[in-house]
């Protein structure tokens, strides 16, 4: 399990608002260079720019609202930044702060503040709505929630982006002040190397992790569609016993999700739950921690819940896993893709392949209401930047080659 849960009290993180640390970082590209050493951005290409740059100099509160599918996201959208002449506000977990403390550093100076995913953060939610009032720099959120690793899909999208964007809306009207918008922004990675030479060494290591003969004979295709199958078998015979091969994988997946969530939901939350699983993930973390954070339990208890933890990332890790993602496509980048959540599940880590280019879309704004949220409903507001995002994403997903047809 990566290291997204901190066990220590949580501290709110403001954001640094001057100036004179994101003119030098941008000025120098030095973004542009973490990027390319340690996520293997090489390249890049804005696209949409004078529609975020119209609400600019419109004076709007804009909350900019991207998809989630690598690591690198937060710090590529200083590309869009140094492109419109602009500084950015974004919210951050927590647990970005606790991983050294330049990066740390780095983070808040470039306008970056905590929020506490495993509770409510009314510092972090204040400083969000505070930030689109004042409306001196965008607001980045990602309503997706965490990194997914597949670019063309957008998965569900959490409320709280609406939350923010309405409570801000209603005190800009009430001050004055003009719109609020949101920004739906497309960030697309195309993989422009040698997809063979470069997924095969991996391929290799993981078949050799796992103790299997190597399929060297097999085309590239069939090979990592085999080795995914079989480790979600596994992962079915670790959690229910047995594998479901004759069922359909959305099927197979919901059901290992419950399977695996729905034990840990009766013994911390007293009923079973369904649907977008990081609501889920975040009542139970919520029930977990707080005893943990205080030091209140055994040493046997402790071990009990990260073991329980684990359980929950790995339910949060089968989640991003979309069923006939690549049959459906089956692109380069999406081939990449599926390699790198194959090696990051099993070593919490991925290699740098390098020759990636990233394409920053923004597309047109959404005006946004103080009309509250109709109850019982789904949400206007929701569905329409999950409609524009994954438009969005399915117009860019053509910028991928397919495998074979290079």
């Amino acid at each position: 399990m990566q290291n997204i849960i901190i066990e220590k009290p949580y501290r709110f993180v403001p954001p640094h608002r001057g100036t004179g640390w994101p003119a030098f970082i941008q000025r120098f590209n030095l973004y542009g260079k973490y990027l390319q050493y340690f996520e293997g951005v090489q390249s890049y290409e804005v696209r949409g720019a004078d529609r975020l740059k119209k609400s600019l100099d419109a004076k709007h509160g804009i909350l900019l609202a991207p998809n989630h599918s690598r690591m690198s996201d937060p710090l590529v959208l200083g590309f869009l930044a140094k492109e419109v002449d602009c500084n950015l506000y974004s919210m951050a977990s927590w647990h970005l702060f606790n991983q050294g403390w330049f990066k740390a550093w780095a983070i808040r100076v470039m306008g970056g503040f905590s929020v506490y995913r495993e509770g409510v953060d009314r510092k972090s939610l204040a400083t969000a709505v505070d930030a689109m009032v004042e409306a001196d720099r965008p607001l980045v959120v990602f309503p997706e929630g965490s990194t997914t690793r597949t670019n063309d899909y957008v998965h569900p999208l959490l409320d709280g982006v609406a939350f923010v964007a309405r409570s801000a809306a209603k005190r800009r009207i009430k001050e004055g002040r003009g719109d609020t918008v949101i920004h739906p922004i497309g960030i697309k990675y195309v993989f422009q190397g040698d997809i063979d030479a470069t997924v095969r060494p991996v391929l290799h290591e993981i078949e050799q992790r796992l103790g299997w003969r190597t399929s060297e004979e097999l085309r590239l295709l069939e090979r990592v569609e085999r080795m995914g199958e079989g480790l979600f078998c596994l992962e079915e015979i670790r959690y229910s016993g047995r594998a479901h091969s004759g069922d359909d994988m959305a099927t197979r997946t919901s059901r290992l999700i419950d399977c695996i969530l729905h034990p840990l939901e009766k013994e911390w939350l007293r009923v079973e739950s369904t649907g977008n699983i990081m609501p889920r993930i975040k009542a139970l973390r919520s029930r977990m921690l707080p005893d943990m954070i205080e030091g209140k339990l055994s040493p046997e208890e402790r071990s009990r819940r990260w073991m329980q933890l684990e359980d929950i990332y790995v339910a949060q890790q089968i989640s991003c896993y979309i069923p006939n993602y690549l049959q459906d496509y089956p692109s380069i980048d999406r081939l990449l893709e599926t390699v790198e959540r194959y090696e990051e599940d099993l070593k919490d880590k991925t290699t740098v392949h390098g020759a990636l280019k990233v394409i920053i879309d923004v597309d047109e704004p959404i005006l946004v209401t103080d009309e509250r949220r109709p109850k019982g409903d789904e949400d206007p507001l929701m569905s329409q930047l999950r409609y524009q995002l994954q438009a969005k994403m399915t117009e860019l997903s053509t910028e991928s080659k397919i495998y074979g047809c290079e």
